[in-house]
């Protein structure tokens, strides 16, 4: 070969070299934890996640990895108050793909930030962040992205920190899909941040309209977050008060009239009546099936738990949402992490209900409860639930359907067999990794006293 071949030739390597690093890695900052700028990258649309759905990333037999890079300024402007809640911009890194930019900040209600935050009072979080997992929102369609990520708009990376089990939101969505309930879908992910290894987390589906779109035909229709149709006095809200809590359609015009409505009819059925009103808007054996999870697994930080306070009671926990065509009406489970604690006994002072279902305690007054004395109100006290709780013969047929099936330990101890391995050596890694993670012995009790409980809801 002829030197001005040779350099021809080292000239095209050298090129085709430095266009091949530019195109694998043309934005990943070598030193994260230090300021960057977040690039803008328009996906070409050969990328894997223009191109799967989101059965991909719920699928359960795998454990995945995904990883944010944050700036640092504004990585310390989010820990430094991460109950803000604030959204700062970022890079989202997952099986070569990278999404950027997306939003990222800490999400979750008190429970999520209980001795993980600086300040003294648990009930009202404030201050830094002082552990190593906080639950975090990624949100995929940020700064006007109107692209999807596996067909999902957002991702939800709940930390676990109450949970030695890891168990519960899995478990519990689980339960009550396979029950024929519409519920988010849930598995347990790694999470890097930075290039460190976060911690092992539960990646959970956000209820939104693309959750609308998976689980329902009709799929067009309202979505509520915490509002129940009817008020503590039996009456149905104002339109507005629906729509503040409204989490699809916002910027369509919206109407309520279908929940209202509801709550009307509700609220003027007489005794006899009141089935057949129920019926009429709602899939019994889906909204039957769901009490029936709700009450065994003891979801008591749920839609039946009434809080008292300030002369009013409500619950909180759920979505609701209206199918538009076939104007029917379906309740949503959420925030399953305190689910299980209560049911052999009351492990939690906050959150148990005194009430057995369809019971009711001090005739429809609130009354105290629990090792803290909160104040709690009778969940059939209010006319829908009352309703509910009045198909007796439905709801012990599918408490025997459901403990002889989706709860049954041949294929509930399998089920958590293969979970367990799945996740047992990221539980080894986030132990060896930070001083505050759980311990593989501790999460091991957690696990042991879970099964417990199960076998215990399934003979009582």
């Amino acid at each position: 070969m002829s030197l001005s071949r040779i350099s021809i030739f080292i000239i095209v390597l050298l090129f085709a070299t430095c266009k091949k690093t530019e195109d694998e890695s043309p934005f990943i900052p070598s030193n994260p934890d230090s300021d960057f700028e977040v690039p803008t990258i328009t996906p070409s649309g050969d990328e894997q996640f223009l191109n799967m759905d989101s059965d991909y990333i719920f699928d359960q037999s795998k454990l995945a990895t995904f990883e944010l890079k944050i700036p640092g300024s504004a990585l310390a402007q989010i820990n430094a108050n991460p109950a803000a809640e604030q959204y700062v911009e970022g890079m989202l890194i997952f099986e070569g793909d990278t999404i950027s930019p997306v939003g990222v900040r800490y999400k979750g209600s008190i429970g999520a930030f209980v001795n993980c935050l600086s300040g003294s009072d648990w009930a009202n979080p404030s201050g830094q962040k002082i552990c190593t997992k906080l639950s975090m929102k990624v949100k995929i369609n940020w700064d006007g992205a109107d692209y999807k990520f596996y067909g999902l708009k957002k991702l939800q990376f709940h930390s676990q920190n109450q949970d030695n089990s890891q168990m519960r939101e899995r478990l519990g969505y689980w339960l009550f899909r396979d029950m024929g309930v519409p519920a988010p879908r849930s598995v347990h992910a790694r999470l890097m941040i930075n290039g460190k290894y976060s911690g092992l987390y539960a990646l959970t589906e956000q209820i939104d309209g693309r959750f609308a779109k998976y689980n329902f035909e009709d799929d067009d229709g309202n979505l509520y977050k915490e509002i129940w149709p009817l008020n503590m006095n039996g009456q149905p809200f104002s339109e507005q008060t629906y729509l503040n809590h409204l989490k699809t359609n916002e910027d369509e015009s919206p109407s309520a009239a279908l929940i209202r409505d509801f709550a009307q009819e509700i609220a003027n059925a007489s005794p006899t009546d009141l089935q057949a009103v129920i019926a009429n808007r709602m899939d019994i054996q889906e909204i039957i099936s769901y009490a029936v999870v709700d009450r065994t697994i003891r979801h008591d930080d749920g839609p039946f738990h009434w809080y008292c306070g300030g002369g009013s009671c409500s619950s909180h926990n759920f979505y609701w949402y209206e199918e538009p065509t076939l104007e029917k009406l379906h309740l949503i489970p959420w925030d399953l992490d305190n689910a299980f604690e209560n049911i052999i006994f009351n492990a939690n002072p906050v959150t148990p209900i005194a009430d057995a279902w369809g019971q009711i305690t001090a005739n429809c007054a609130p009354f105290e409860h629990g090792a803290w004395g909160l104040e709690q109100w009778s969940a059939s006290c209010d006319k829908l639930t009352g309703g509910w709780a009045s198909f007796e013969t439905e709801y012990e047929q599918i408490l025997s359907q459901f403990k002889n099936n989706s709860l049954a330990a041949a294929q509930i101890n399998v089920l958590l067999s293969d979970w367990e391995n799945q996740i047992r050596a990221a539980t080894l890694e986030a132990e060896q990794t930070h001083d505050d993670a759980l311990s593989v012995s501790r999460w091991e009790i957690a696990l042991g006293q879970l099964k417990g409980q199960l076998d215990y809801a399934r003979d009582n």
